[in-house]
């Protein structure tokens, strides 16, 4: 095992890329993706170039996929590792993430206003469409 992964406490699980694959319900190749980002730095590797990986880097694929669920795209959660690294603080990321889901929240509040209009919309015309319907079915009934 190469440095990093013997500077681990003794006794905690380190994991394949298989075994975090898995436990995180992610792809490999999302895996490879985040670490090329920068979205799991610090990723160990053994002796023959394979990385492993322990729970740090789960819970942080957890957050990640928590903060893709509330609407943040990978730049913002990559913005938000910068500032965690640039402050060096969990504050001021915590900060920027709150500004990020009160924009996030607002946009989706427009979206439901303007996915309410839409409905109300369709349903003005389908009451159209109906009274259009009922109106050929009498036509044709007066023409037999």
């Amino acid at each position: 095992m190469g440095a990093q992964a013997a500077a681990r406490a003794p006794g905690e699980s380190l994991w394949s890329i298989a075994e975090l694959r898995e436990r995180a319900g992610v792809s490999a190749r999302t895996l490879r993706y985040y670490e090329e980002l920068g979205l799991l730095p610090g990723v160990r590797r053994r002796a023959g170039g394979r990385r492993v990986y322990g729970p740090d880097e789960l819970e942080r694929l957890r957050f990640i996929q928590r903060l893709k669920a509330l609407g943040l795209s990978l730049a913002e959660i990559k913005e938000l590792n910068a500032v965690y690294a640039i402050g060096g603080s969990t504050r001021a990321m915590l900060e920027r993430l709150g500004e990020l889901l009160a924009r996030h929240r607002d946009e989706v509040d427009q979206r439901i206003a303007e996915l309410v209009g839409l409905r109300e919309e369709i349903d003005r015309y389908r009451s159209r469409v109906q009274g259009r319907v009922g109106t050929a079915r009498s036509s044709r009934r007066e023409d037999a």
